[in-house]
């Protein structure tokens, strides 16, 4: 007979949850250093993608790289601490291939002989990560709603900017960051017909769609909040509809 004080046993074993559990704990101290080189490396990635002088291009891809160096040392020194552990690598596999997109640039000699177009696959690999970084590091780094949601506007606006200006859908770059505001705000605005185009124009009606109902909520939760404050003071008292009869 089975002791009812005996409990079944965790998702987890013992070390394994409590390696996991160490790993999350570093990753919370680490939230707000990570955030802001995140919200850097989305700027550094837009300077690669507009600087012509070889000298900066230079630069650029170097601080890029230290960036993604530090990106992956964060990531390993976790997945050392949770002893790479199945449920580490089943709860972060993503992470692992936006580590990953940008090491295609090492692959461009195969362009040559035309057989993947490897170049802007990274390009756009590269821009598709910082842009959820930055997205996340947003989350890490704000706690009010609204500040939140203005900040991942403005990185998605920058990041789909970004990738319109990669994939030639616009040529120049001012074009499609005026373009790609247009239509975060208003659902609408991209001028170009191309399949990509159109897809991004669908993807940005949603989310504006999403950011105003999500300003509508919170302007409404505030103002209840400030009609509850006002009805709790001390002196107001409720008016109360007369008693017939």
């Amino acid at each position: 007979m089975k002791d009812p004080q005996v409990k079944p046993s965790t998702k987890h074993p013992p070390a394994e949850a409590e390696g996991l559990s160490a790993a999350e704990a570093l990753a919370s101290r680490l939230d707000r250093p990570m955030g802001v080189l995140g919200l850097v490396f989305l700027f550094v990635v837009l300077g690669q993608l507009l600087a012509t002088d070889p000298p900066l291009v230079l630069a650029l891809s170097i601080l890029g790289w230290v960036f993604w160096a530090v990106f992956v040392a964060e990531f390993l020194l976790r997945a050392y601490i949770a002893q790479f552990s199945r449920a580490f690598w089943k709860k972060n596999w993503w992470q692992v291939i936006f580590l990953l997109v940008p090491f295609l640039r090492f692959l461009r000699a195969l362009q040559a002989v035309r057989l993947l177009r490897l170049t802007r696959v990274a390009r756009v690999g590269g821009i598709l990560s910082a842009g959820i970084r930055g997205s996340r590091s947003a989350g890490r780094l704000l706690s009010s709603r609204i500040g939140w949601m203005a900040a991942v506007t403005a990185v998605v606006i920058l990041a789909t900017s970004q990738l319109l200006y990669a994939t030639d859908t616009h040529s120049e770059y001012g074009e499609a960051l005026f373009e790609t505001a247009m239509a975060t705000i208003t659902g609408s605005g991209i001028t170009p017909q191309t399949g990509f185009a159109r897809v991004v124009q669908v993807v940005l009606a949603v989310y504006s769609i999403g950011v105003f109902a999500t300003l509508a909520g919170s302007l409404g939760a505030f103002f209840l909040r400030a009609d509850d404050r006002r009805g709790s003071e001390p002196g107001r008292q409720a008016v109360l509809p007369p008693i017939d009869g």
